[in-house]
């Protein structure tokens, strides 16, 4: 069992959408993230001129768009590129709290954080060139590899989801008290003639590799699952097979009606549309049926 966190957020002004800062009670790290409306106030402010990493995140000609880099003074760099970049809107910067950071230090958290993001694929990348990792002490690569690992969990927490690795390897599964609350599910396409497969692993449904998909989007209403189906058709978790698509590897959704919409190119109810394998049976009626089985007496 992994250890819980604490995070604290603090929004700066009160406002869902405006500077906030986040911390986690034991990591020496601290990160502020602020819209460029406000990079006055967010130069200002004394952990900004600090050595650290930041992340730029906008738009170029509609698609979406990161740079990443690293500054002995963050607010130097940030004031370049107010002035150089205009397609970003969101900033995020990273430092320490007690700016125990070094040039070496975020020249190998930068290097890391591109090739986490290339390997994701997620967010195209302006940076030109993957940064070069520096020379640091062993110690130094397992500490910052240490503070990397908060980092990637922060960033999801504060809607910055570049970073996040989906695809799935054998998926882990914990012996449980009642065997029989373990299922397969399955989705069948009858007119396109493809069915996927998809367990419930870690707290992620994840449709399995060899599972079919449909190659693009047919649904007559537009939502982020055509965005997030067209991602993953472009990372090559979908792979063109003939009329159909097939999953390349496993690939963990945030529900069954993630999975179900991407599956089958259109927007779906997946509680409904999987079915656990060799049964009628819905997702919802066997979500239902565990978790009384986990309540009853025994």
């Amino acid at each position: 069992m992994n250890d819980g966190r604490s995070l604290q957020l603090y929004f700066v002004d009160g406002r869902p959408d405006g500077m906030l800062t986040a911390e986690v009670f034991g990591w020496t790290g601290h990160v502020l993230k602020f819209p460029r409306l406000q990079i006055k106030e967010a130069i200002g402010r004394h952990e900004v001129a600090n050595t650290g990493i930041y992340i730029l995140l906008g738009s170029i000609d509609g698609q979406e768009a990161a740079y990443i880099g690293e500054s002995e003074s963050v607010k130097t760099r940030l004031l370049d590129h107010e002035s150089k970049k205009d397609w970003w809107e969101q900033a995020i910067v990273i430092t320490s709290a007690s700016n125990s950071l070094h040039k070496a230090h975020v020249q190998f958290l930068e290097s890391r954080l591109v090739e986490i993001a290339e390997s994701v694929g997620h967010t195209p990348l302006e940076n030109h060139t993957r940064p070069a990792r520096p020379s640091i002490s062993e110690a130094d690569i397992s500490n910052m590899e240490g503070f990397l690992a908060v980092l990637n969990m922060v960033l999801p927490a504060i809607r910055v989801d570049m970073f996040m690795q989906k695809k799935r390897g054998k998926p882990e599964q914990k012996p449980i008290k009642n065997p029989t609350l373990r299922a397969e599910f399955e989705l069948h396409a009858k007119k396109a003639s493809f069915s996927a497969k998809a367990i419930v692993a870690g707290g992620e449904f994840i449709v399995l590799a060899g599972s079919g998909s449909q190659k693009e989007w047919i649904g007559k209403h537009i939502t982020n699952y055509q965005k997030l189906q067209a991602e993953l058709i472009a990372n090559g978790v979908i792979t063109p097979k003939g009329t159909i698509g097939e999953f390349s590897e496993n690939y963990a959704f945030s529900s069954p009606s993630a999975a179900a919409a991407v599956v089958l190119g259109r927007s779906a109810n997946g509680r409904t549309e999987w079915k656990v394998k060799g049964t009628g049976q819905t997702y919802s009626n066997w979500e239902t049926e565990t978790l009384t089985k986990e309540e009853s007496p025994k």
